[in-house]
């Protein structure tokens, strides 16, 4: 799990598209920001100049600088060492603005990154957190293939030899694309989204026993692969039961939950046996997984229908 970045990573990443020069303060490239209890403490990762409560990424635009204009010599200098005291990641000067002396010397004595951009503040504010969010965003690898199925992002499960990759495949031919094969990897970029990306050794490859592996997108062109899709099915594959006799999952199926970095992502579980077409059974299982986020549930709908018979027999009776 990557949970942590360092300044000069940062740097790197963002200096292209927001223009950024360093100006003091590379000794502190190497000065981390990690993510977990520390930084739940604190207002956010980016913001304008706050000495109280102070930002990771402070933001220094043309308030700021006349702010520390008015201050007298002493309180001044007590101001830029608060600052830099806080062991930001980095300081970032907008729109170009003249760097005042004391500032440039208190990061270089401090170690602190001192950036400067010609952006607006509002556009360093908004792709800083930006890449700082998913930078540090908890972030876990799960087995299985992660396919986008009717629109949706749908993780394949099973174990070993279950024909997950065979499933996959099947799924290709019928016009839905592949995201990663084996070790998919999966961020949580909002509360309630899990977005899944394919790690970059593993791209466009799908294994298949048998064929070895298989370039995705050499076979059946750009369109089979997808960058990244958000997770919101599992569909497992078991070997079939002779024994299952629960009557109820025969009307229902059988669905449950799995967690995944505290969510609960919906789970319909496929038995697999010889002459069941997997594909259309998972294409199904996808239907009708959209059907019930948008409230109908075809088994309740029965249950329901069912009731309503048993009533109107007892009153004609």
């Amino acid at each position: 799990m990557n949970d942590r970045i360092s300044a000069g990573e940062l740097f790197e990443q963002l200096a292209e598209r927001l223009e950024l020069r360093w100006l003091a303060g590379r000794e502190g490239a190497g000065r981390e920001l990690e993510s977990g209890s520390t930084l739940a403490r604190l207002p956010s990762l980016v913001g304008y100049l706050n000495t109280i409560y102070p930002n990771k990424v402070q933001i220094i635009g043309t308030e700021e600088l006349r702010y520390l204009d008015t201050l007298e010599a002493r309180i001044r200098w007590e101001t830029i060492q608060k600052m830099v005291a806080a062991r930001p990641l980095a300081l970032v000067i907008t729109k170009n603005q003249t760097c005042p002396s004391d500032l440039h010397e208190a990061a270089e004595e401090s170690r602190t990154a001192l950036w400067i951009s010609p952006r607006r503040g509002h556009e360093l504010l908004t792709l800083l957190q930006f890449r700082l969010a998913q930078a540090l965003a908890a972030r876990i690898t799960l087995h299985g293939v992660f396919m986008e199925v009717f629109s949706i992002g749908v993780l394949i499960t099973g174990e070993a030899g279950a024909g997950k990759s065979e499933l996959a495949l099947e799924l290709l031919t019928r016009g839905h694309r592949l995201v990663a094969d084996d070790a998919p990897e999966f961020t949580q970029i909002a509360p309630d989204v899990l977005d899944g990306t394919c790690p970059t050794l593993l791209q466009d490859l799908l294994e298949v026993r048998g064929l070895g592996i298989l370039n995705i997108r050499h076979m059946f062109g750009h369109t089979a692969i997808k960058r990244n899709k958000y997770l919101r099915l599992i569909v497992h594959l078991v070997p079939a039961r002779s024994d299952d006799t629960d009557a109820m999952s025969r009307l229902t199926g059988d669905t449950s939950t799995r967690d995944i970095l505290g969510l609960a992502v919906p789970v319909i579980t496929l038995p697999v046996a010889p002459g069941r077409n997997l594909a259309v059974l998972l294409e199904a299982a996808v239907r009708l997984h959209l059907l019930r986020a948008k409230g109908i549930d075809p088994a309740q709908a029965f249950l329901a229908r069912h009731q309503q018979h048993l009533r109107q027999q007892r009153e004609s009776t």
